[in-house]
């Protein structure tokens, strides 16, 4: 991949997603569209925005039983995803299901621990251990389960990296070194730092769609890589 940037189009509207992805999309690699995007446009908003050319990150985030999630896997193959993203929480049969009823040409990759949470957060929810050890553990899961890849943050790509060499990698809660706000981010990093540690995709939203040059913004932080 030449370009490494997905560029979070999570707009409540179509038009304005649309447009901001034409405007930029000359500096990043791909498409991603979240919850926000898909529960407000549905795949009539998807085929509009793969009309721009740039492959499409669906980053959906399925958590559910087995059955379930193979059918709503079955459900989006018409949409072609380069990406799709389920939880890896839901456990093996659930991951290994997923995997079997992708479209051939779709990498499904498991989130692993939300980069909006911290140490703290999971001890609330009798999680033991870190973000850190947790990642490793649900990464470790997701190889044994036959998927392509997991979705970590900047601080634990690089020791999942090294325990999954042809894992593919997926980094959201990215900010430049510019000072941007962390917003609702926890565990953040910059995207040449994550690119280092062995990151596949870097996924960039706030510091792109919310800039006053969402164009200078982008290109930009293609130039750190």
């Amino acid at each position: 991949m030449s370009n490494p940037i997905y560029l979070a189009l999570d707009l409540p509207r179509l038009d304005a997603a649309t447009a901001l992805a034409q405007k930029v999309k000359g500096h990043v690699g791909g498409l991603k569209l979240g919850l926000e995007f898909f529960c407000a446009h549905g795949h009539h908003g998807v085929h509009e925005i793969a009309k721009i050319g740039l492959p499409i990150f669906l980053d959906l985030k399925l958590h559910d039983i087995p059955n379930t999630v193979a059918a709503a896997m079955q459900a989006i193959h018409v949409l072609e995803p380069a990406i799709v993203t389920v939880h890896a929480a839901g456990g093996r049969a659930m991951l290994e299901d997923a995997k079997a009823a992708a479209g051939e040409h779709t990498k499904v990759v498991a989130v692993t621990v939300l980069t909006s949470l911290d140490d703290a957060d999971l001890a609330r929810q009798g999680i033991a251990g870190t973000a850190h050890d947790q990642a490793l553990r649900l990464a470790e899961l997701a190889q044994e389960a036959g998927l392509d890849g997991i979705v970590c943050s900047g601080h634990e790509v690089g020791a999942v990296h090294r325990q999954w060499k042809n894992g593919y990698f997926v980094v959201p809660g990215l900010r430049p070194a510019d000072g941007a706000s962390a917003a609702d981010q926890k565990r953040i990093v910059t995207p040449r730092a994550a690119r280092d540690a062995g990151a596949s995709v870097l996924v960039i939203g706030r510091p792109i769609s919310r800039a006053a040059d969402p164009v200078a913004a982008a290109r930009a932080i293609e130039a750190t890589l």
